[in-house]
Formats: structure tokens, C-alpha cells, sequence
């Protein structure tokens, strides 16, 4: 594809800047770069000032930094996902957080100012995507364009995306679980889901709240949710102790949680996400459907490393169903093989222009 440039400057900055592919999701984001692959993998969080856009640690606070103090700022401070339900909450917090991750990248030069793809939910409308446009822009990339995250996740699991035959990739990300057939680089039918990873781990804090009186943290709930959640009947269960504040008394307090427990505090969210692949399923025209048959269901994201989603999944639609190898990165890798192959995606493309 064709360059051009306004001017010479604008040529030798882009010489000189480094083209990525960006996850950006609601718990993390993910930056990936030709000849390197992933090369950042950081929290969607950004620690402010509070009432003030100000990032502490004179702007460093931010991904890794920013999450270990979630729940743990002083009074003045407060920790910040700008991202909601997969779109941008807080327009300032995201570029900010943008143009530190662009930075980053570049070991620290300001002046950069590379092309990117940017991972986006399915269902977000207009607005939200010229709102993930203009965030990018402001951070310093000269030219933005959109990639819908289920067709990132196909192309970064290797499904047959551009061929002439149904697959079926379900992304389990932090704010939505994104659910697509895909044939001839296109989304055949398509369902975005707000309940997906955060979801998870709002209904295990719920759960401790309501079955053991305890309040948990957000950081406390993922953890338990990593460690003994499932969402199939595992072979051997597993407990661990847990801790948290007295719902009543406020006073610290530890108890003992099964995988038993996780599974059914789970239980209405996993519902949902299976509910999500049947609807989805039922829009295929009957050719994809038998393609569906033998091609199966490949799980992304990081919602697709919970214990027995995949059989739950399968259970339920009685199709074959996998898990993609690393599928925490599916998304970033795919928008990386999408900006090297822009003239095969082309008609799928949405940029800022």
C-alpha cells in the first residue's frame, strides 16, 4: 500500500518510528511489533491525582505501576481503568496511558509517530470508535486503523479467516466476550457481550459477600478466580484461604474457599457467555454451520485459560471446542499480521480518515 506524506518531517518521523499492533483491552493492553512480537503486556490502569488528570510518579504511573496500588491509594490518589466494558470511559486517562505505551515502545522518544491497529469490540458504536481514533492520534500515531477483536483473534490463531469456510472464534476478554463466524475475511454473524474476565471476578466478590459475610478486592477476586476457579467439575477440587475485610465488623478476616464455591458464584456469568455462542450460532446460514461441524469453536483471550470453559461450552452446543494456543495474546498478534498484510484486509479496514 501506497505512503504519503504531507511533508519531509512527516516522512522522517516515520522513518524512524515503529509500526504495532495494539490490544487494547479493558484489563490489559497488549503492544506487538514486526520481528519482536509481543513486546508489552501491562494493566489497563493509570494512577491520577484525584479530581485532576495528573498522573503520579511525575507520569509513570501507569500499567504495571498503577495496578499494584488498585485499592491501596492514599487519600488524594486514586488508580483509574479508563476502559470500560471494552470501550473508553475516560477520553484524557486513555491517551495519556496511549502516549506512555507508544513511548515505551520507543525507549522513551516523545517524537515518534508510528502506524497502528487497534483491537475494538464489535458492537461499539460510531462514537466510541471515533473516540479510540482521536485517543490514538493525540498519543502520537500518524495513521490509526480499527480492527473488530474477533477477526483479530481469528487471524492471530491462524484460522482459515480469508477462505471460503465458516470458523468460529469466541474472545473471552476483560470487558466483553466477543463471539464470531468468520468466512472471507469477514464476520458472518457476530455477538459482543458486556459479561466477560471483570464479570467473573464481580460475581466471586458477590458470592464472598453473600455466602461468608467477606468483602474481597478486585485484585483478591481474579486471584481466586486464577488459581481454583472453574467452570466445569474438575477431577480433583482444590480450596485456598482467602482474606478480606468483615462485611459486618470491617475488621480483617480469612476463610477457606473451595473451587465448588468458585464454580457456582461463576455460574450465571459462564450462562451467559454460552448463551452468547448459541444465539450466534443460530444466525449462521446452514453451509457455515456444517463447516461449524467440523471446524469446531477456538476460544481466545484471557477468560479462555479458566478451567473447563471448554468443555462447558462444548457440553452445551455439542461442538467441537479448543482452546488456542497462548490465547492471551491472539488479539495483539492478529492486529500485527493485520498492519503487515493491509492490502489482504483491505476491504475489512476502518481508519481515521
Amino acid at each position: 500500500m501506497a505512503k504519503f506524506f504531507k511533508n519531509p518531517f512527516e516522512w522522517i518521523v516515520g522513518k524512524f518510528s515503529v509500526d504495532m499492533g495494539i490490544d487494547l483491552g479493558t484489563a490489559n493492553t497488549l503492544v506487538c511489533i514486526k520481528d519482536r512480537g509481543i513486546v508489552l503486556n501491562e494493566p489497563s490502569v493509570v494512577a491520577v491525582r484525584k479530581g485532576t488528570n495528573e498522573v503520579v510518579l511525575d507520569g509513570r504511573a501507569v500499567g504495571l505501576a498503577a495496578k499494584e496500588m488498585l485499592g491501596k491509594t492514599p487519600v488524594g490518589m486514586e488508580a483509574i481503568r479508563p476502559l470500560r466494558n471494552g470501550v473508553i470511559a475516560d477520553f484524557e486517562i486513555t491517551e495519556k496511558m496511549l502516549r506512555y505505551f507508544i513511548t515505551k515502545v520507543h525507549e522513551g522518544r516523545t517524537w515518534a509517530a508510528p502506524q497502528v491497529v487497534i483491537s475494538i469490540p464489535s458492537g461499539i458504536t460510531a462514537v466510541e470508535r471515533r473516540a479510540v481514533i482521536n485517543s490514538a492520534e493525540r498519543a502520537g500515531a500518524r495513521k490509526v486503523y480499527l480492527i473488530e477483536e474477533p477477526l483479530a483473534a481469528g487471524i492471530g490463531v491462524r484460522l482459515p479467516v480469508t477462505a471460503p469456510r465458516g470458523s468460529m472464534i469466541v474472545d473471552i476478554g476483560g470487558g466483553t466476550t466477543e463471539v464470531a463466524v468468520l468466512s472471507l475475511a469477514g464476520m458472518v454473524a457476530s455477538t459482543s457481550l458486556r459479561v466477560a474476565g471483570d464479570s467473573l471476578d464481580e460475581a466471586i466478590i458477590v458470592y464472598c459477600k453473600r455466602e461468608h459475610n467477606l468483602q474481597v478486592g478486585e485484585q483478591w477476586a481474579e486471584k481466586i478466580k486464577i488459581k481454583i476457579g472453574s467452570a466445569f467439575p474438575l477431577e480433583q477440587e482444590m480450596a485456598m484461604d482467602i482474606r478480606g475485610s468483615d462485611a459486618t465488623t470491617g475488621m480483617p478476616r480469612q476463610v477457606e474457599l473451595t473451587s465448588e464455591e468458585v464454580r457456582e458464584a461463576l455460574l450465571i456469568p459462564v450462562r451467559q457467555m454460552i448463551s452468547a455462542i448459541r444465539t450466534t450460532l443460530a444466525k449462521a446460514p446452514p453451509e457455515i454451520s456444517a463447516d461449524l461441524c467440523e471446524t469446531g469453536i477456538t476460544l481466545a483471550g484471557g477468560g479462555a485459560l479458566l478451567r473447563g470453559i471448554d468443555k462447558a461450552i462444548q457440553q452445551e452446543t455439542q461442538i467441537p471446542t479448543r482452546v488456542a494456543e497462548d490465547p492471551l495474546t491472539a488479539v495483539a498478534r492478529g492486529t500485527l499480521i493485520f498492519l503487515e498484510n493491509l492490502e489482504e484486509f483491505g476491504k475489512v479496514l476502518g481508519t481515521g480518515e
